[in-house]
């Protein structure tokens, strides 16, 4: 029998995050993901009118078509993936993996060229369809999150099936604030970085694009970033694990990027990817409630609750503050007590202390009031 919460997710996954109606063709995008999870999410397409195709995919597979991948190689696939992806109103993708380093090994050159070329199919998927993409849980998932996997499913299936609706509501006070806001100051150890966010729209992220969900973001003035700012949440990115990213950054570009475990090179190779990389692309909050900790996993760390992420990479079309690159990676900081604590102010006022949320109109933003 299959477990009844996959078809909790579905019907979420299908009538609240992407809002499917009759006539819909939906791209329903699977790797290494139990073959009754998409039966659910394609008998739940089914049921709203909506016309579900299929793919299918292996980490280990996707490792050994990236291994010897060439230009011509790289454009045929995206050349494909995006005719595809220009038939549908809408997409789901879901990832598991037993082996979060499964790219490690595949040469850097390789994936910089593959990212790069296959780019368009992500630009027109974020910009051009009703989206959502999440992680299937894995027992290499709940390792990394320092949990046996029966209590890690349970997690899983508890933040990824909240009450996103009652999230959606709590933001909008914290969009109109960042929406007035022009200096934004954030402080903690290791860090005393300050940019602009004028100009650029406030976006509440509550279930519609990512699950689980929980944040809101903007962008910086591309040019306006000055100062240093020390993440604490470990990362990874193309198959390597980063701790204690530090970026010294002038006028808005990293001018300085180190980390831990003899990882700096890497990590200046893949700031080094195109000029965009070195600049910012995002600003957000994270706000979940359920997630507590980093467990190397960006859909479920940058929603950690009193945590903020400050991306190298692109921007996003919402919030475009004209930063262009292949790379976006979200660098997370967590402010809460038992991470070092922290403040943020917006206009020289404070807005989060500790991780929590300090000014009246934004507690119900404040773990407690949203679970």
């Amino acid at each position: 029998m299959t477990d009844p919460r996959y078809a909790k997710l579905a019907h979420l996954l299908t009538s609240y995050s992407m809002g499917l109606s009759s006539g819909d063709n939906v791209l329903i995008d699977l790797m290494d993901t139990p073959d009754e999870m998409g039966i659910e999410l394609i008998r739940a397409a089914r049921s709203l009118g909506a016309i579900p195709l299929l793919d299918v995919r292996h980490s280990r597979l996707v490792r050994e078509v990236q291994l010897h991948t060439t230009s011509k190689h790289a454009q045929l696939l995206c050349d494909i993936e995006l005719a595809r992806m220009q038939k549908v109103q809408a997409y789901v993708a879901i990832r598991g993996t037993n082996n979060s380093c499964e790219g490690s090994d595949v040469p850097s050159d390789k994936q910089v060229l593959y990212s790069k070329t296959l780019r368009p199919v992500l630009d027109y998927r974020v910009n051009k369809t009703r989206w959502v993409v999440l992680r299937w849980p894995t027992s290499s998932m709940a390792q990394a999150a320092g949990m046996s996997t029966e209590a890690f499913e349970n997690f899983y299936f508890d933040v990824c099936t909240m009450d996103y609706e009652k999230m959606s509501h709590a933001m909008d006070p914290l969009v109109q604030l960042m929406d007035r806001t022009d200096k934004v100051r954030i402080v903690g150890p290791g860090t005393d970085i300050s940019f602009s966010i004028a100009g650029f729209n406030a976006i509440k992220c509550s279930g519609l694009r990512n699950i689980p969900d929980g944040e809101v973001y903007t962008a910086p003035v591309k040019n306006s970033v000055n100062g240093v700012i020390t993440y604490n949440a470990p990362t990874l990115y193309a198959g390597t694990r980063f701790e204690k990213i530090s970026l010294e950054v002038e006028s808005g570009k990293i001018v300085k990027a180190m980390s831990s475990a003899k990882t700096s090179d890497r990590l200046n190779h893949i700031l080094d990817t195109d000029a965009g990389a070195r600049y910012f692309g995002e600003f957000a909050l994270g706000v979940n409630p359920y997630i507590l900790n980093p467990m190397s996993d960006i859909l479920f760390d940058e929603k950690i609750s009193g945590s903020l992420h400050f991306t190298p990479g692109a921007a996003y079309s919402e919030a475009d503050n004209g930063n262009r690159s292949a790379v976006h990676w979200d660098m997370v900081l967590v402010q809460r007590p038992e991470w070092g604590g922290g403040e943020i102010w917006f206009d020289d006022q404070p807005v989060r202390k500790d991780g929590l949320f300090v000014l009246p109109e934004l507690s119900q933003l404040n773990p407690e009031n949203l679970k």
